[in-house]
């Protein structure tokens, strides 16, 4: 592999964790409603587990409630049991055909556990960059092995997939900053 390919697949893969890592703190739940805290639930329909996403319509209608409209009606009690069965600790209120969920407020001690939550998930992001730098490094070092690349060329590398390390830490750090004031905010 070139020094350039390897820098690309490294700063790729880096990405593809970092982005990992902001998608679920979509599903951390932060006191107000929004779709994407129930829209990849899954729910055993028509004799598969689907997504709920895939089966109803997700809206906010307020700024404290979540309102699921099922595509096909039938599908209604199949999506509240899979509601209740998540952990997202809300009880579903059904009114025929649709289904509401009043976000409450969370409690002090509630915002603590979210945030200790969101930060093991920032750790787990961390720890995937860092297996990516490693993987960087090592096929640097194959390349210098093979003569593909110099021992100078390598020295470059490994500075430039650690810089590209630092930046992605960096932007985990900012992220868990942003969402732990969204969680503690009230």
């Amino acid at each position: 592999m070139s020094p350039d390919d390897i820098l690309l697949e490294a700063e790729a893969t880096m990405e593809k964790a970092v982005e990992y890592m902001k998608h679920e703190f979509t599903s951390v739940r932060t006191g107000k409603a929004s779709p994407a805290l129930v829209e990849n639930i899954d729910v055993q329909a028509y004799g598969s587990s689907m997504k709920l996403k895939q089966i109803a319509l997700i809206t906010t209608p307020e700024p404290r409630l979540l309102v699921i409209q099922p595509f096909d009606g039938s599908t209604t009690k199949d999506i509240e049991k899979a509601i209740k069965e998540s952990k997202i600790g809300i009880n579903p209120l059904v009114d025929g055909k649709i289904i509401r969920l009043p976000i409450p407020e969370l409690s002090e001690e509630r915002r603590r556990d979210l945030v200790k939550s969101i930060k093991q998930m920032a750790e787990e992001a961390r720890v995937r960059v860092r297996a990516h730098r490693r993987e960087g490094m090592e096929e640097s070092k194959k390349a210098q092995k093979s003569g593909e690349i110099t021992e100078d060329d390598l020295r470059g590398l490994e500075t430039e997939i650690q810089k590209l390390t630092d930046q992605f830490v960096k932007q985990i750090d900012e992220s868990i900053t942003h969402k732990e004031a969204e969680i503690m905010k009230i």
